[in-house]
């Protein structure tokens, strides 16, 4: 039987690393934060000490022969799921992989820790979280290089529900609106006149035609005088 140190210094070690990780996940008010991350690094390490040490009262040599790599496929396996079990998908669109994988990474390095590999343990904190805080603002630059910025005119009869059905709209064609300005109406007192500034990767062309579509819309148009489509 191991000492009492061999067994709780790759727990804590194991804790200590996945804490580092699930504090950047629950600064980002991630789905998975602190307490998953933690959880599952602790956990790993556990299931691998129990692979190393929990069966050394009926192992025999020559007789029955131990694998510890068996029980950490499992926790792989069972990883898996948790993770899958974290992502969101939306039509096209999917939230919560980078989460995910970073529960799949805190449970390797809980593994390595529980292994007593507690420099490889280290390393991969340090890289999971270099990928996590350097390379995210690195992403969203090269998103917002991609992402086209129009203004959308809308003008619609008040009452009618239009405006929280365009929001709607242009979520769902991955979209989102940077500001909303409401603008006095040309035509009827009754109409309202609301102008949107629209950051996404949809054409400008193909927001207006699909607003276009929705009841109570007078008038739909794009910035610059893209295009003007009169709705229903």
């Amino acid at each position: 039987m191991p000492s009492i140190g061999a067994q709780v210094v790759p727990l804590a070690v194991a804790l200590g690393l996945s804490l580092l990780v699930g504090i950047e996940r629950e600064m980002r008010h991630k789905v998975a934060g602190l307490r998953t991350h933690a959880l599952v690094g602790l956990g790993s390490a556990s299931f691998m000490l129990v692979s190393k040490y929990g069966f050394n009262d009926i192992l025999e040599p020559g007789r029955v022969v131990l694998n510890p790599g068996q029980m950490a496929g499992q926790v792989i396996t069972g990883i898996g799921f948790l993770g899958g079990g974290i992502i969101f998908v939306r039509r096209e669109s999917a939230r919560g992989i980078i989460t995910a994988a970073s529960i799949w990474v805190v449970a390797a390095i809980g593994m390595t820790a529980g292994a007593g590999l507690y420099v490889l343990a280290v390393a991969g904190t340090i890289g999971d979280l270099l990928i996590l805080l350097a390379l995210t603002p690195v992403t969203e630059r090269l998103r917002r290089a991609e992402e086209a910025v129009g203004d959308l005119t809308v003008t619609y009869r008040q009452g009618t529900g239009v405006l929280r059905q365009a929001m709607t709209e242009l979520t769902h064609c991955g979209c989102t609106v940077e500001a909303l300005n409401v603008v006095p109406a040309n035509r009827v007192v009754s109409d309202v006149c609301v102008v949107l500034e629209v950051r996404g990767h949809t054409k400008i062309a193909e927001l207006v035609t699909n607003l276009a579509q929705i009841p109570g819309v007078v008038t739909a148009r794009g910035g610059l005088g893209i295009r003007s489509i009169t709705g229903h």
